[in-house]
């Protein structure tokens, strides 16, 4: 009986209800996702399959580990767009990048060095899982006064807040939006994380969600994830605004 309720709780794998992916690490040797431009080729081609229809690439910008740019990611992303158009596979390939906030984005910003955005006007931020970013709320005012809208990428990550659940309101409040990895929701990352996740999930905090697409191991869990009814029944009603990154 415990195995046909099993069966019983399990659905076709279709993430057409968020249509566009915003957070992966799809371009091929450029940080800490995948290596080469087959596997690129090859997990935009599954993203596909599960129901995508825009994934937007967001390599690592980390000073001193990952120093990308506009400069190394777009290169990269014209050869991906380059071998899925010869794939012949239906799908839109973009880039942003995601930020570090450290010092050296800090400069960025006050500079006024090209930022790499998606959407309208949406940047992708990300702090260390070890401790908050000093910063990071000198930068999400500086990028608000240049009109564009920070996205905190996986803040259910973050261990130093599952004590303090009022940051995450705090930064909604700051203007930021807040994006969950749907691995999260999975228990992928650990149990404290997923009961995070699912708490911002439940008081409707949660307006993106990413894939945070790294390697095999990842693209497995989503598989199983996306085959989970009660994954579907969180979002029933709930506004997520993957899909108007498709327009």
């Amino acid at each position: 009986m415990l195995s046909f309720f099993k069966k019983s709780v399990r659905t076709e794998a279709d993430l057409s209800f968020l249509g566009a992916d915003m957070h992966s690490h799809l371009l091929p040797g450029i940080d800490d996702g995948l290596k080469t431009l087959e596997e690129s080729v090859a997990f935009i081609g599954e993203l596909y399959n599960l129901g995508y229809r825009k994934l937007i690439c967001t390599p690592h910008i980390i000073a001193d580990i990952y120093p990308n740019s506009p400069e190394t990611i777009m290169p990269k992303l014209e050869l991906v767009k380059d071998a899925i158009k010869k794939k012949g596979i239906d799908i839109v390939i973009e880039a942003a990048a995601e930020y570090m906030v450290d010092m050296d984005m800090e400069k960025l910003v006050t500079e006024n060095k090209p930022l790499l955005t998606f959407g309208k006007d949406l940047i992708l931020l990300e702090m260390s899982f070890v401790a908050p970013s000093a910063n990071i709320e000198q930068v999400i005012f500086q990028l608000r006064l240049k009109g564009l809208r920070p996205v905190l990428a996986h803040p259910e990550r973050y261990a130093y807040y599952h004590n303090d659940f009022e940051k995450y309101t705090h930064y909604l409040d700051l203007g930021c939006l807040l994006q969950v990895n749907l691995l999260s929701l999975l228990g992928y990352y650990g149990k404290p994380t997923k009961a995070i996740a699912d708490r911002l999930v439940k008081h409707g905090m949660v307006d993106l969600l990413g894939t945070d697409m790294h390697h095999e191991k990842h693209l497995a869990a989503l598989k199983d994830l996306a085959t989970k009814k009660e994954f579907y029944a969180q979002f029933n009603g709930m506004e997520i605004q993957n899909r108007k990154l498709l327009m």
